[in-house]
């Protein structure tokens, strides 16, 4: 059985340095010669690292590629056609799911309609989680989650598993669909062995009187249901991407709103808490949304080191960001550190034509800053949108102006759901002091004619930021990908990609991938000139066509690029070798 780190002590007094680096600090073998830093060979949980900035070290990545064809009732992929394509894996039908890959594994979430298992023909809706070899792409093991009697209140058809795992060694630990966190082995049964403390699968499966092949079911060591033991009320989905730090798992729940989005059916449930990977123990919870969440609450958390001091930063559904200590306050509470609301204070929340909005994407972590924008789901479709780079070594309430009423001018308000300064109502807000505000993004008049054009806009996101060498990348949902400094804001350039984006960027060696909505990966030069960056005013290195929306995000591992779109992952290599 691998083991980890036994505190959380431990590791910060390590400094991290092989989490916040992302993989950049590493030298090692031939590489210390060159003063390179060696290609990560793992990338194991969404964004490759509790800071969650998607950038990965990689050479020789592949910016040219065709797909090949696939039968159009079958799925089955024809490479007759391809052009440097390692190998293909059949998926579900909708793949939100970002691929992480880890000890020679690749792991996504999908649905059903690949009809991987015996005893769940592909017509059987469910959450999967799939894990294939990455030498070939050949199917190892599914985890497979049934879908909750409740139906789309809490596990929306055909959705699948939204989340990607966290894996260390031999173990990952993800959210099902179901509200559950799951913990696995990551060899499946292949290892010949059916870890503990759960060993009754064959047993389970058995009863069900289904056809069965055990080596590709997933060996399933622990399970906690969010729903029975926390009386969370997740809306549509649970989809939540695990990090940690040492032995401790950071986790949100997806608490959200009821089907006919009236009310907070269980506003006392836990947002986000902290267990211990090994024994479920649940270390602290906190529902500081309560009555505020919006919709749903579908973020993920980052955590690294922050002006010396260990912060876990999750995005809530009620628009506000909130950090705090990850080891609690010892007594088994939870220990704010700070908190940001991400919206103007008179901004006003509805299911149509709302300027209020809660936050999708997941916080990053970079260079001592914190970067995350809002957004809505994508049902409720496109909106202004805000970016922001916070400073989270200030503490209490950072956010941009406080609210006040007009009855007691100098006492605070407490924040509001729907709308948290209504003028009409004698409301008034007043400039913080005590911001945390470094930067903030909205509408820019760049080209000085005196109104804000659509590409001057940031609108709704429900992706996260990408950094390197101070240049940042991000997508809104309008279908524009924006190029900004990352310490000033200043935007360098934006592109329109006509298609919605629902993923993220990758920067590696000098290209940034970013997918669409129609199908389409758009390849740029990493640079803040737009005359690099794109070339006759369309990215550098072109876009490929995936023959299918991609609602994820590309990664890199062991100098291979992996993407997924809605039906099918792809290993993409020179060659295909």
């Amino acid at each position: 059985m691998t083991k980890y780190p036994k505190s959380l002590a431990l590791l910060v007094a390590a400094g991290l340095g092989w989490w916040t680096g992302a993989g950049l600090d590493l030298v090692v073998g031939d590489s210390a010669q060159t003063d390179q830093p060696a290609a990560n060979v793992d990338w194991n949980q969404w964004g490759g690292s509790p800071s969650r900035n998607n950038t990965p070290v990689g050479y020789d990545i592949c910016t040219e590629w065709k797909i090949g064809k696939f039968g159009y009732r079958t799925g089955e992929w024809d490479g007759k056609s391809a052009q440097n394509i390692k190998w293909v894996a059949r998926l579900g039908s909708q793949t939100y799911g970002n691929p992480v890959v880890s000890g020679g594994k690749v792991f996504v979430g999908t649905n059903n309609s690949g009809g991987w298992l015996k005893r769940y023909p592909g017509d059987v809706d469910l959450g999967c989680l799939l894990a294939f070899d990455m030498k070939d792409g050949s199917f190892l093991w599914q985890h497979s989650s049934e879908k909750l009697p409740t139906g789309r209140v809490h596990d929306w058809p055909l959705q699948g598993i939204c989340s990607a795992p966290l894996v260390e060694g031999e173990r990952l630990w993800y959210v099902t669909s179901r509200g559950e966190v799951c913990c696995a082995d990551t060899e499946g049964f292949h290892d010949g062995e059916n870890d503990g403390p759960f060993t009754d699968e064959e047993a389970v499966i058995k009863k069900s009187g289904k056809p069965y092949e055990l080596l590709e079911e997933a060996d399933v060591l622990w399970s906690y249901d969010m729903m029975a033991e926390m009386k969370v009320s997740q809306h549509n989905m649970a989809s939540c991407s695990i990090t940690g730090a040492g032995d401790v798992l950071f986790i949100c729940t997806s608490n959200g709103v009821d089907v006919e989005h009236n009310y907070i059916p269980s506003p006392e449930a836990p947002s986000f808490f902290a267990m211990d990977k090994n024994t479920q123990k649940i270390l602290w919870t906190d529902a500081s949304p309560g009555l505020n969440i919006l919709h749903g609450q579908w973020s993920s958390p980052a955590y690294a080191v922050l002006g010396g001091e260990p912060q876990v930063v999750f995005a809530g559904g009620d628009g506000w960001v909130y950090s705090f200590a990850p080891a609690g306050d010892g007594q088994g509470n939870p220990k704010l550190l700070w908190k940001f609301d991400a919206n103007p204070k008179t901004s006003h929340y509805a299911l149509n034509g709302a300027t209020r909005n809660h936050i999708i994407a997941t916080p990053v972590i970079h260079d001592g800053l914190v970067y995350v924008g809002v957004g809505e789901d994508p049902e409720h479709g496109e909106g202004v949108g805000h970016l922001w780079c916070i400073d989270p070594t200030k503490r209490g309430d950072v956010s941009p102006t406080l609210a006040f009423n007009s009855a007691d001018p100098e006492k605070q308000i407490a924040p509001k759901r729907l709308q948290a300064v209504d003028p009409e109502k004698g409301d008034l807000e007043r400039p913080n002091p005590n911001t945390a505000v470094v930067w903030h993004f909205s509408q820019v008049d760049g080209n000085g004619n005196g109104k804000m054009d659509f590409e001057e806009t940031m609108h709704r996101t429900v992706g996260t930021v990408a950094i390197r060498e101070n240049i940042l990348y991000i997508a809104d949902f309008s279908g524009l990908f924006h190029c900004l400094d990352a310490k000033t804001g200043k935007v360098h350039w934006s592109y329109d990609m006509l298609a919605a984006a629902w993923g993220s960027p990758l920067i590696v060696e000098d290209k940034v991938f970013i997918g669409d909505e129609d199908g389409e990966i758009a390849i740029f030069r990493h640079s803040a000139d737009p005359t690099v960056a794109m070339q006759d005013e369309e990215p550098a290195y072109g876009t490929r066509d995936m023959a299918n929306s991609v609602y994820s995000t590309p990664i890199v591992a062991d100098n291979v690029l992996v993407i997924c779109n809605r039906t099918h992952l792809f290993a993409i290599t020179p060659e295909g070798k």
